[in-house]
């Protein structure tokens, strides 16, 4: 495989985290979609740094699965949080986050 189709697979997924986080409402779901955009990101941080020889993509890309780690960690507490104080995991349902 060249570094093309590696390009073109992570630009695959993160159009469809893109798609995924515009039109699902439910928050899980969202999540889901941000960490198939955050792979997306990783899949071309890992194939760039495969095709120049250079380990700062694998650093990179050790940086953002600690993110995406937090990031779950913290929008999972927040999920769990509103599924057992308003009983939705709608987002358009939840006001308690906005200005």
């Amino acid at each position: 495989m060249t570094l093309t189709h590696y390009l073109v697979t992570s630009a695959l997924l993160f159009t469809i985290g893109l798609i995924g986080i515009v039109t699902r409402r439910n928050v899980l779901m969202i999540l889901l979609s941000i960490e198939i955009m955050f792979n997306a990101a990783n899949l071309a941080f890992v194939a760039y740094a495969r095709a120049w020889g250079d380990l700062g993509g694998h650093v990179v890309v050790f940086f953002v699965i600690a993110v995406a780690a937090s990031e779950v960690t913290v929008g999972l507490a927040i999920a769990v949080l509103l599924a057992r104080q308003l009983k939705t995991l709608n987002a358009d349902e939840v006001k308690l986050l906005k200005w």
